[in-house]
């Protein structure tokens, strides 16, 4: 099994490296990108390490966040909206550098790196913290409400994360037009969590209990 998920790891992960590298130079028109050979480099270098921390402590783990096949109509709907977000954004990122339309000083693209791998590392910290957390959504056998560190602070982390990792994107690829694409991000997010959460209340029990108990979705205060 740890042979064939370590294919799949690979094959997948090689896969997302050729597809999005082909999204930002194909548009450019030229491999002399620097904007995004940096996006790539920060996206995949800690992609590829925390996949090897996966096989080798949590495999379960790895094996749910390569399961991207949604079970729920709606949910799919969801996937669909954020896979379109992603091309547009990406495509619209390429083709600003290739015309010079309106590309970023190099400050903001720096600042915004900055800000990926922040939000990577609270990602990663989700992931340490919650090891039922799989790309669809589901309640698995045994799973359990977790209430402590940052799901005590807000109900879904990982999603909080994913807002700073996502909208920081087209800015380290220098492009304000994609980052206005970026935006529906948070509209597409709120329609997952609706979901994800009214089958959470009627399979996983005490999340009733921990919704009462923890009041903010994704932005503590606010939201």
């Amino acid at each position: 099994m740890t042979k064939k998920l370590f294919a799949s790891a690979i094959i997948k992960f090689t896969a997302g490296v050729v597809l999005i590298g082909a999204l930002i130079f194909a548009p450019a028109g030229t491999l002399n990108y620097p904007q995004g050979w940096l996006f790539m480099a920060i996206l995949f270098v800690p992609m590829f390490a925390a996949g090897l921390v996966m096989m080798a402590k949590n495999p379960y783990l790895l094996a749910k966040r390569l399961d991207v096949k949604e079970k729920m109509g709606d949910q799919q709907l969801v996937v669909k909206l954020s896979g379109l977000m992603f091309i547009a954004g990406f495509v619209v990122a390429g083709l600003n550098f290739r015309f010079g339309w309106c590309v970023l000083p190099k400050g903001v693209t720096i600042a915004a790196a900055v800000v990926f791998l922040l939000s990577y590392l609270l990602y990663a910290e989700v992931l340490r913290e919650n090891t039922y957390l799989s790309r669809t959504i589901e309640v698995q056998e045994n799973q359990k409400v977790i209430d402590t560190g940052l799901y005590g602070i807000v109900r879904h982390p990982m999603y909080m994360a994913t807002i700073f990792l996502f909208l920081s994107m087209p800015l380290v690829l220098g492009c304000p037009f994609s980052f206005v694409i970026f935006l529906v991000y948070p509209l597409i997010i709120a329609k997952r969590i609706k979901g994800e959460e009214q089958l959470l209340e009627k399979e996983l029990a005490g999340y009733k209990e921990y919704k009462n108990k923890v009041k903010y979705k994704m932005i503590p205060f606010v939201w």
